[in-house]
């Protein structure tokens, strides 16, 4: 989220933004639970250096 903070504005109103963004956060994911999903079969080093020579 971008809130915009112009040339002006009073104390209030920007402690109003904030307070408004502050009430937006979005749940926090736990990715612990991908943990070892993917069976590689090929070191992630090679497989990401293939991937970055196909440009």
């Amino acid at each position: 989220m971008v809130t915009k903070v112009k040339k002006g504005m009073r104390k209030k109103e920007i402690d109003s933004l904030l307070e408004k963004h502050k009430n937006t956060r979005k749940k926090k994911t736990d990715l612990k639970k991908y943990c070892g999903v993917i069976d590689l079969k090929e070191d992630p080093i090679v497989t990401q250096k293939n991937l970055r020579n196909e440009w």
